[in-house]
């Protein structure tokens, strides 16, 4: 049978690092996000930034376990943390005034996953 889950290393590097937090810091947000960037690649998760702007509050901590494109606007001040996003995505969430981090500092600015917000 054929491995199904990343088969980058990076992606199985942070997939530890996020199961070895939530266990540590008894926060199963952590696990959460792992697991669902461990799913196979047809099933990955893939959001727009009108969604984020539908769901989100100014202010909001958020992580998208998968990738961020530039479909809509965001209007609101967030910190994104995201494993991948699209260029047009970035230069829209910057114009807001948003932060974005790799999922990887967000682990580390907040171990225990309180105020955290998954967006899927």
């Amino acid at each position: 049978m054929r491995r199904t889950g990343p088969t980058n290393i990076n992606l199985r590097l942070l997939i530890k690092e996020l199961n070895k937090y939530a266990k540590d810091y008894n926060a199963p947000i952590w696990s959460y996000v792992a697991e669902i960037l461990s799913r196979p690649a047809r099933k990955r998760v893939v959001v727009n930034l009108s969604k984020l702007n539908r769901y989100v509050n100014d202010g909001d901590v958020v992580v998208v376990p998968g990738k961020v494109l530039g479909g809509g606007n965001l209007t609101k001040k967030i910190t994104l943390a995201t494993v991948s996003i699209s260029l047009t995505a970035l230069e829209k969430v910057r114009d807001s005034g948003s932060r974005v981090i790799h999922i990887k500092d967000l682990v580390k600015e907040y171990p225990k996953g309180s105020g955290v917000k998954v967006i899927i």
